[in-house]
């Protein structure tokens, strides 16, 4: 995330994920959500990503942290399950700050 490595991310995705970004959102299967993490990537260029809070919920844990681009600051939340032996991201965040 610190780096905008959309690919580094993918990594982490469960088979679907949701991910909200200002102007769009949905559910997408693991490989179109690598497809909209690299646009918004390539349209905002990371310049650095700030952890705020972490914490755990119900087996869950999430992060939310700050997302400076070129373009302006994101709230950024994600959230993360276990699934078997890994954990996997099934929610990505970017709101306009």
């Amino acid at each position: 995330m610190k780096t905008g490595n959309a690919t580094g991310v993918v990594k982490f995705f469960d088979n679907t994920v949701e991910i909200t970004l200002p102007d769009k959102g949905g559910s997408f299967s693991k490989r179109q959500a690598e497809i909209v993490l690299k646009d918004f990537f390539s349209n905002n260029p990371v310049k650095s990503f700030e952890v705020i809070h972490k914490g755990q919920n119900a087996g869950s844990q999430y992060c939310i942290g700050t997302l400076v681009t070129q373009n302006g600051s994101f709230r950024t939340t994600i959230y993360m399950k276990q699934k078997g032996d890994t954990q996997v991201l099934q929610e990505l965040r970017f709101e306009s700050r």
